[in-house]
């Protein structure tokens, strides 16, 4: 799919951060997500949560057609990256749906009013760079200073339906995600990713 041509941004009120125009976030763009806790309230983050958002998240990923490569919770806000594989997906869509479902587990904190986001560009997709782009998401505990290695940190993971145990820090991930993702987008349907074990 050529890349669109970016538009003309239009003046936002204070508070609200600038947005691409919608088709950069469809059919198979790549979007780095920043979602931020308001006032960087913590306390909400626990393996209830985390179970809570895998499975909100695969929902996310099934409704609108999205591989999820990685993602990383961290105390006081998340990131996740998120890979269409369809034309009709969308990842404004999943963001509203994934952000709505998950406001009652934050109580009472609750979002910060918009997520940041970065349109991966075409040398951004390289794969090396990608999956350096990847690994610094997966960082983020280290140097924060909650964990000394990345693997240690228990609120990193990935997405991918019909393979429940990837990992994006696996020796041999890469490897396996791209492979996948290539069926996935040959395919164009995210619900028929697992039905191929020799992937």
């Amino acid at each position: 799919m050529p890349t669109p041509e970016p538009q003309a941004k239009p003046r936002l009120p204070s508070g609200h951060l600038p947005r691409l125009a919608p088709e950069w976030y469809r059919s198979t763009a790549v979007v780095f997500w920043t979602h931020t806790i308001a006032r960087r309230r913590i306390g909400w983050l626990d393996t209830t949560f985390h179970a809570t958002f895998r499975e909100l998240l695969l929902h996310a990923a099934v409704r609108e057609q999205l591989l999820c490569p990685i993602y990383t919770l961290m105390p006081d806000h998340l990131h996740l990256i998120w890979m269409g594989i369809d034309e009709n997906s969308d990842q404004r869509r999943a963001t509203s749906f994934l952000r709505e479902q998950l406001k009652p587990c934050l109580a009472p904190g609750r979002w910060q009013h918009q997520p940041y986001d970065h349109v991966l560009r075409d040398e951004e997709r390289k794969r090396g760079a990608f999956a350096s782009t990847c690994l610094y998401i997966a960082e983020n505990p280290t140097r924060a200073g909650l964990v000394t290695h990345a693997s240690e940190w228990a609120f990193t993971g990935c997405i991918v339906p019909g393979y429940p145990t990837l990992h994006p820090l696996a020796t041999d991930f890469w490897e396996k995600f791209w492979r996948i993702y290539a069926a996935a987008v040959t395919r164009g349907e995210i619900g028929k990713i697992g039905a191929n074990p020799a992937l």
